[in-house]
């Protein structure tokens, strides 16, 4: 077979997350004939038309998404591995940084994140990957995740970790809930109907809590996002717990209100973490600790490395 000219790859990776010859040609910083030609040896090579065109763009053929998630893989690993030995400057790096958070990170987190990663590295492009926590060791392994936001402990020895912030646990309903006004007492939290964020989200203390008590109470519905509760709140008499700064975030969006639990739960350690063998890479020690002075600045004392 013959050897494939990287080039083509980052055409194709470029073509199909833009959509538009024009704007791959621009960011690639070539002519648009260069990006014609260079689609045309891929479509001669993989036996495929791989894009079309439509009124909205460049629509990619089944081929072309299949060949998209390899090849862009593939392309940040190189990427990675290139910058790694080279000293990052994010004023000019046009490099692609994946960061894992729940939908509540994304809420409460990405804002102040994207905000300060735009301000020192304007060209610097962002992608945020739903959490998932049975996956965190799997996507560092295979390097497909530079860093982790969450609230769980993991536990392993390959990773650093840093903790970012504490958060408590409140509990969230109707502001004009029919038998709960400000206070939220044991008998009433144990017979009311519930909403349950699943454990997966990476916010599972509370949960951990009850079953440790033996409190059982009646749960109505489990959903998979923090995201999905205002509206369902505001619209029904079920409770929810969860984290009171998303909590807060939400009562301005929906008539609800906060009460206090009837129970004691530990404050939770919301924490960065990410690969132990990035720790010689300037480009994620950038990344670390523009995310820790985002998210923490008031407790940013130490190094990202601070924490083990």
């Amino acid at each position: 077979m013959r050897p494939i000219d990287l080039n083509l790859i980052r055409t194709f990776v470029t073509l199909y997350e833009s959509g538009s010859v024009t704007l791959a040609a621009h960011k690639l910083n070539v002519t648009q004939p260069s990006v014609s030609y260079s689609l045309s040896r891929l479509r001669e090579l993989f036996d495929d038309p791989l894009f079309s065109r439509t009124r909205d763009g460049m629509a990619p053929t089944f081929c072309a998404t299949q060949l998209y998630a390899s090849f862009r893989h593939a392309l940040t690993q190189i990427e990675h591995t290139i910058g790694d030995h080279q000293h990052f400057d994010p004023r000019h790096s046009q490099r692609r940084f994946r960061l894992a958070l729940t939908d509540l990170g994304e809420t409460t987190l990405l804002p102040v994140i994207l905000q300060r990663i735009q301000t020192l590295a304007p060209y610097v492009e962002l992608e945020v990957v739903p959490l998932e926590i049975e996956k965190i060791n799997a996507w560092f392994d295979n390097k497909s995740v530079d860093a982790v936001v969450c609230s769980r402990d993991i536990m392993t020895p390959s990773l650093g970790k840093r903790v970012i912030l504490e958060e408590r646990y409140v509990c969230l309903l109707n502001a004009q809930h029919p038998r709960i006004e400000k206070t939220l007492d044991m008998n009433t939290f144990t017979h009311e109907h519930h909403i349950v964020v699943s454990p997966s989200s990476g916010h599972g203390l509370a949960e951990d809590v009850l079953k440790k008590h033996d409190i059982s109470r009646k749960v109505s519905v489990v959903v998979p996002h923090f995201s999905a509760l205002p509206r369902i709140l505001e619209n029904s008499e079920l409770l929810t717990i969860l984290p009171e700064q998303i909590a807060r975030i939400f009562t301005r969006e929906a008539a609800l209100q906060i009460c206090e639990l009837p129970f004691d739960v530990p404050n939770v350690e919301v924490a960065l973490y990410w690969p132990r063998h990035a720790d010689d890479s300037s480009a994620q020690e950038w990344f670390r600790q523009t995310l820790i002075e985002a998210i923490a600045p008031e407790h940013d004392t130490q190094g990202p490395s601070g924490e083990i």
